[in-house]
């Protein structure tokens, strides 16, 4: 297959375990290759395997296409261009997400992630990745669960691999583009009090069963009594689908010209949005069949050598954020820049 074609759509799942025979089988036969992976331990296991050796052959392996990461990872590079700031901290947030029901084999990828966060330490050590820079004052962590007054409810840090996605892109613009780095914070809404209590419950015996095997194979028998039917064998039906959306909101703040942000604090803000359909089953695949049409169409503003790329490495150049746009995956200002 990878013989015969440009581009592979690499849709398997938990990558950890079938994820790397796609990769090889398209680096060896010239074919690029996206995914839509949300494992951070696959992606750098990738980039760590295989960057050289797509370089060599000049071909793209671009991860985490679906909504995991492409709404974060473009979204902070359309708010940093609408700012046209040095340093903003998008505080992203998703809403409208509820009753949304995934497959199962999301849940394995979560269950089998937490449970390996030591070996991810160790692969990052083995990389040796360059720290990136802070520009302006250093973003601020909220705690773990905290009163959100933007949008009046709880909310806490986002577990999901868009963190590592964006940093990898930052650090890819930094080094290779010479652009100022942004910092980021993600972070998800959860309701009010009675959820809050719930979601603590429920994470404390996720976390408890993750760290023992027959705490794992309970968790991946039974997603949906876990997860409080949020997880199932069979996926979302057509009405839980169409009565579900996403939206994220970012928060951003930089510097106006003649600001110096070494030796002050950020003076503009802007705030922006990246709204679409469900996000598993719907707009993953419209993020990923318009990431695969920028690769084919966009040639001349890729990476200009091959290699394993994050999406906004990949694609910060091209014409993708205009193609989502045009097909339900919208990105919009709020509100404008304001000193």
């Amino acid at each position: 297959m990878a013989r015969q074609t440009r581009v592979v759509l690499n849709c398997v799942g938990p990558y950890r375990f079938f994820g790397e025979p796609v990769v090889e089988a398209c680096v060896e036969n010239g074919a690029s290759c996206l995914d839509i992976s949300g494992e951070p331990q696959f992606l750098e296991g990738m980039y760590l395997k295989y960057n050289e050796k797509a370089a060599q052959k000049g071909v793209y392996v671009v991860g985490s296409c679906g909504f995991d990461s492409i709404p974060a990872d473009m979204g902070v590079l359309y708010t940093r261009d609408k700012l046209k700031g040095d340093q903003f901290q998008p505080n992203v947030v998703e809403r409208n997400f509820k009753g949304v029901c995934v497959h199962d084999g999301t849940w394995k990828s979560a269950v089998y992630g937490l449970a390996d966060e030591d070996n991810l330490r160790k692969l990052r050590k083995k990389i040796g990745y360059a720290p990136v820079p802070v520009v302006g004052a250093k973003l601020k962590k909220r705690g773990f669960l905290f009163y959100n007054r933007e949008f009046k409810e709880y909310s806490i840090p986002f577990m999901g691999s868009d963190g590592s996605v964006v940093k990898r892109t930052q650090r890819y613009l930094h080094t290779e583009l010479q652009e100022t780095p942004v910092q980021y914070g993600a972070y998800v809404n959860v309701g009010g009090l009675g959820s809050v209590i719930k979601l603590m419950f429920a994470g404390m015996l996720f976390l408890l069963l993750v760290k023992f095997n027959f705490g794992r194979k309970l968790l991946t028998k039974y997603p949906e009594f876990f997860s409080a039917g949020r997880f199932t064998k069979e996926g979302p039906t057509q009405k839980q689908m169409d009565g579900t959306s996403f939206t994220m909101t970012f928060f951003g703040e930089g510097y106006s010209e003649g600001q110096d942000p070494q030796s002050g604090k950020p003076n503009v803000k802007i705030c922006t949005e990246v709204k679409g359909p469900e996000p598993g089953y719907v707009a993953t695949p419209i993020a990923m069949v318009q990431a695969a049409v920028s690769l084919l169409e966009d040639a001349a503003s890729l990476p200009k050598r091959g290699g394993v790329y994050s999406p906004g490495a990949a694609f910060s150049k091209t014409k993708l954020i205009d193609r989502l746009n045009s097909r339900g995956v919208e990105f919009s200002v709020i509100s404008r820049p304001e000193v």
